[in-house]
């Protein structure tokens, strides 16, 4: 019979799979910028966000923070990685200085942040325990941010009866996500990846409702390799 712990590490290294699926959606519009040389109407905020949301959760994860979360901190480290990838393609190519002082300004102030997080952490907090519960309480509120992000393309979605903006296999996958990262959460009860992952859930569940709902009524177009700014709003995965 397999235990608990043996199960918890199945399900995490298949949350890790269908996560480095997720992190690995946008790599479709980074190829596209790189063979137009321009980043066109695309923005970068997504990729921002999601690289703070997997700093934190890498703080969340470590030994002195919160044990045996090895699986977390791998697939958000690797998270990490690919979120600075597609940063430094997107300023190679951003023709206006704008968007390179967004992904510059924005880098700084996370790292700034994280740094004073993880220093209020380990000098204030002595155990285990009470940093779990300070980083966890953080990590949730950039997570539940993060799975609510779409609500602007539901929004959408319900005024134009089209699922045009609304990918469904990337839907599909942050439903997945969020259901695996609970089950994770579950074995071994870690409330706080069960709370947001929970809810990315139930969001995730709706949105796949809502596209069920308007996908026969959306206009069918001939196929195209333009990919819409929306979809990249979509893209930034939400890890446990």
């Amino acid at each position: 019979m397999v235990s608990a712990e043996a199960a918890r590490n199945i399900v995490g290294i298949i949350g890790n799979v269908i996560s480095f699926g997720l992190f690995l959606s946008p790599t479709p519009t980074f190829w596209r910028i790189i063979k137009r040389k321009d980043t066109e109407e695309f923005h970068p905020y997504a990729y921002i966000c999601a690289c703070m949301n997997c700093m934190f959760w890498i703080l969340y994860g470590l030994p002195v923070v919160h044990p045996d979360s090895t699986l977390v901190v791998t697939i958000n480290g690797i998270g990490l990685a690919l979120e600075l990838i597609y940063l430094s393609i997107f300023c190679v190519y951003n023709r206006e200085k704008k968007g390179r002082k967004i992904v510059a300004i924005g880098l700084l102030g996370e790292v700034a942040f994280l740094g004073v997080i993880a220093v209020i952490t380990f000098v204030v907090f002595h155990n285990t325990t009470t940093r779990t519960l300070f980083v966890g309480i953080i990590c949730d509120i950039f997570n539940i941010i993060m799975y609510a992000s779409p609500l602007s393309i539901w929004h959408k979605v319900i005024k134009t009866k089209s699922v045009e903006y609304m990918p469904f296999f990337l839907s599909l996958a942050n439903f997945a996500n969020g259901a695996v990262w609970t089950a994770y959460g579950l074995i071994k009860f870690d409330k706080f990846i069960v709370v947001s992952n929970g809810l990315g859930t139930v969001l995730g569940a709706i949105q796949l409702i809502i596209y069920g709902c308007y996908y026969k009524s959306t206009p069918k177009k001939g196929s195209g390799d333009v990919i819409k700014p929306n979809e990249v709003q979509l893209s930034g995965a939400t890890i446990a």
